[in-house]
Order: C-alpha cells, then structure tokens, then sequence
C-alpha cells in the first residue's frame, strides 16, 4: 500500500516565489487620442473589443502588442489590470496602469506571444479607501476588481464570485465547443447527495447520463473533481454532448463531486486516502446502481485541476485497479508534506510502475508551479510511464485554459486512438 500523506505541517498556498522574469511590458502600444478625439476612441474600442491587438513593435510576427484600457471617472486614482498568472504579486506596481492626461483613458501594453489566452480582471480605486500610502493600501486595491465592460467574453468566477474577462489573441487554441449546438442530442445532468463514511457525511454529486445510452452498454467513466464549478457554472455537459455528436469520444458517463469549500477542498484534495476510498468504494458503486458503467480501470479517467490535479495523480497511483487514466492540468505538484516537498513525485518514483496512462498539462506562465510539473514528467519517463504525455500551453493557471485543456485530455484519453476507444465493451 502506498504511503498516504499527513496533512500535519503542510502548507495551504504554494511557494512564495517572484517571478523570474519581469513582466514584458512595453511603452509602444495603439495610437492614443488627442483629448478631443477620445469620444471616438471609446467608440472604436466598444466596436473592436478589448484589450486591442497590434503588431509587435520588433517586428516578429509570433508576437503582438496587446492593450488593456479601462475608462476611469475624475475621482480615479489607480487602475490595475490582473491577468492570470501574468501579473507578481510581490511586484504590483509593474501591472499599474497609465493614466493619459486631460482624458479618462487609462492603458497598460504588454508583449505576448500570439498564442496566449487567459482570464483577467482591473483593480480600480475610485477614491473611496485608504490614502495610496498606508500600509494596507495594496491589499485593499486588490479588492476592488470589475470585469472589462468593453469585453463581452466571461466565465464565472470560482465560488460564486464575479465573472471574469477572457483573452484570446490570435494563434491560441480556438474554443473547443462549450456552447449548446442546436440539434445535437443532449444528455442529462441529475444532482444528488451520495453518503459516505470516508468523509463523515453526504457529497453532494453530478451525474451526467450521455444521450441514446444502450441499456446493456457499459459506458467509460469519467470523475472530475470540483464538480461545483464544472458543472452548471462552466457547462460541462455541452462539451460532452458535442464530442460524443462529433464522434471524438465515446458516450461516457461522468461523476463530478463537489468540494463544497475552500477549507474542505484543502483537506481532501491533497493526497488523502479517505477521499480516494470514496471515489472508489463509494462514489463509483453508487453510479453502477443507477447507470451502466464499466468497471475496466482502462476504460475510467480521472480529472482534475490544481489541487484537484495532484489528488487525480494520486487517485491513480493508490488505486490503479479503479483509475486506469489521469488527466491532470495545473497539477500542484509542488505541494509537500512537513518539510518533503513534492511528496507525491517522491512517491512515484519509489513506487513499482503501475498501469496507468498520466495526461498533463500546464501552463507556461505558472512560474511557481511549472518547475514542479516538469520534474513529475521526468520522474514518469524514469518510471517506465511511456504513455504519459505533457503538453505545455501559453496560459496561466486558469478555467479559460484548463476547458480547452480538457476537452484535448478526454479525446486523447477516450477517443477512436487511445486505450479505451479500442478495447473491450465490458
């Protein structure tokens, strides 16, 4: 039996490392109005959408300067845009934002490469808090945040929180079909509090049955983690229904537990073996009472993202007679127990191989959590994992991502070319 973790000692946050690169900002961005000309520069802005996409200033088309405007008042005194994972917090004064004189706009420009996408938000200070000097100024500023009113394209925010602004310049991956698509066969998502004894009380569960199911099929299976935000905030279902009609997956039935807070989530999502006997001796049997489900461990996939990430990691490695795939985005591999950091890779490595096929994903600005990740690559290929497969894209840590990310995971993982889309029916 594999060691399980202590949650004793452990930290609640990753490590507090500054970025290793300062953020590249550059003064060149659009041509800004004269004071007299910013009614029609407002005007262009709400037509095109922002932020604004330019050519580099060097000349390199893989590269775009790329514009953040936010309208202020007379009483603005501070703008500040947050894209993920874009921004240090340590360093707050690099994502302040320019005010133009003797006009309401402010601006910020940055040099990306055109295949970056992600969620952001503006910190605003109207003048109604503590004087830009005090100590708690920053604090509070970070408080104040609005989506872009001039960007029509949000997700929900995590926890019920406000939407967020998303940005996807020109060579990032294109939606990856989250919309209902009219005539597309729709299945069907029914809420339910599963009991268990792991976790000293009812979860509260999404079930997702695909549509035209065969009654004597039995279906592959898919456990995403923080089913609260998957699924009805995020429309789970709408990607399952358009790659099933595609022909890109299988029909799959899918669990999605919720974590029901961040405290909880803490708790159970880092390598606890109460939650991954749940999964597997509870939530997975319940499902096989009322859906026809496979019980080939090379036929299930289990999802998840940061925290969630790492405890899909560990869900396998435990219990490889259940969990035949991992699909992993962002996976907080860095998370340690007591002075052991990256427990979980240290585990892998000391652990016979098991028949588990790992998907990862990251993202190229998590520049806390990407060393990590990349160290559990390495560790799996020194493993023997010869299946596992590590994609990097140009985001942050981020929902914009990890949709695209998944949809990507679940037709590698169950589509006509993997395991599960050739092998058995039962």
């Amino acid at each position: 039996m594999l060691a399980s973790a202590s949650p004793e000692g452990t930290a609640h946050h990753p490590p507090r490392v500054a970025r290793p690169q300062p953020l590249p900002r550059i003064a060149t961005g659009p041509a800004l109005p004269a004071p007299d000309r910013v009614a029609e520069f407002w005007a262009e802005a709400a037509r095109t959408g922002t932020p604004l996409v330019g050519p580099d200033p060097q000349g390199d088309p893989d590269h775009a300067a790329v514009t953040f405007l936010w309208r202020g008042t007379p009483a603005t005194r501070a703008v500040q845009v947050l894209p993920n994972k874009l921004v240090d917090p340590r360093a707050p004064d690099a994502n302040s934002m320019e005010h133009l004189p003797g006009t309401d706009v402010w601006h910020w420009t940055l040099r990306l490469r055109r295949d970056w996408y992600g969620t952001y938000e503006f910190c605003v200070d109207e003048g109604d808090g503590p004087a830009p000097d005090d100590d708690g100024y920053a604090s509070w500023l970070r408080t104040r945040r609005h989506p872009d009113p001039l960007n029509s394209r949000t997700l929900p925010g995590r926890w019920g929180g406000p939407g967020v602004s998303c940005a996807r310049l020109p060579g990032a991956p294109r939606d990856a079909g989250w919309e209902p698509r009219p005539g597309v066969p729709r299945g069907t998502v029914t809420t339910h509090d599963v009991p268990s004894r792991h976790l000293g009380g009812a979860r509260r569960v999404r079930l997702y049955r695909p549509p035209h199911t065969a009654p004597d099929a039995a279906l592959p299976v898919l456990v995403l983690l923080d089913g609260e935000h998957w699924q009805p905030r995020l429309g789970l279902a709408h990607l399952l229904d358009n790659l099933v009609a595609d022909g890109r997956i299988p029909p799959v039935a899918a669990l999605l537990p919720e974590s029901v807070d961040a405290t909880t989530r803490w708790r159970e999502l880092t390598c606890r073996p109460e939650f991954v006997a749940f999964l597997d001796e509870e939530l997975l049997p319940w499902a096989a009472g009322r859906l026809p489900l496979t019980a080939d461990p090379a036929r299930t996939v289990v999802a998840g993202q940061s925290l969630g990430g790492l405890t899909a990691a560990y869900a396998a490695l435990t219990a490889p007679h259940r969990f035949g795939n991992v699909l992993s985005q962002s996976g907080s591999f860095w998370w340690p127990v007591g002075p052991d950091a990256e427990w979980f890779t240290a585990r892998l490595a000391a652990t016979p191989r098991r028949p588990v096929r790992f998907r990862l994903s990251s993202g190229a600005q998590e520049w806390v959590a990407l060393p990590a990740a990349r160290r559990l690559r390495d560790a799996l290929a020194a493993a023997g994992y010869d299946d596992a497969t590590y994609h990097e894209f140009n985001g942050g840590h981020d929902y914009l991502c990890w949709r695209d990310e998944l949809a990507d995971g679940l037709v590698e993982l169950l589509g006509a070319g993997s395991r599960i889309g050739a092998g058995p029916s039962a």
